[in-house]
């Protein structure tokens, strides 16, 4: 026997209804629910992955890049540092990072502002290092988010490769 269209046509809702109550109701008793809202940016994602690590605005980066405040470190790997990067910035690929540590270390002056960055929102390389940073004794260290390529949508000074 078929069923009525007049039936399918609240029995639809009524399971979408029943099924979203059995739904909300099991993440409100789990010991770890899951947030129904919330800041999904990578701004936020960083945030609450380590609240001592801070973004700098791209606006910020210049201004301490032109009063030569900080330290611009490039997490990407060395081919891709030197096709392209922020000027006078130095190369600590994240993937090696420890066997690069001491050589660029001391390259840095006392009391400036460390400023990782990679490329994309998506990178996390420039977080990782900034972690590896904080750990290190390094107190502030920050991360610009998609670096390379704010750093150029803003035309800022950057070294690059000649074609």
């Amino acid at each position: 026997m078929k069923p009525s269209i007049k039936k399918i046509l609240w029995q639809i809702p009524a399971l979408v209804l029943l099924s979203s109550i059995i739904g909300l109701s099991v993440n409100h008793l789990r010991p770890q629910s899951l947030a129904l809202m919330g800041d999904w940016s990578a701004d936020a994602r960083l945030a609450s992955e380590s609240e001592d690590i801070l973004l700098v605005s791209p606006e910020k980066a210049e201004q301490l890049f032109v009063n030569n405040k900080a330290v611009f470190l490039d997490a990407r790997s060395r081919e891709e540092f030197e096709k392209g990067h922020i000027k006078d910035a130095l190369n600590l690929p994240w993937y090696h990072v420890e066997e690069n540590f001491m050589d660029v270390v001391q390259q840095i002056p006392p009391d400036v502002t460390l400023i990782t960055y990679c490329d994309g929102e998506a990178c996390h390389l420039s977080h990782e290092l900034a972690r590896f940073l904080k750990s290190a004794g390094f107190q502030d260290v920050r991360v610009l988010l998609n670096g390379w390529t704010v750093w150029l949508e803003n035309s800022l000074p950057c070294d690059r490769e000649t074609v």
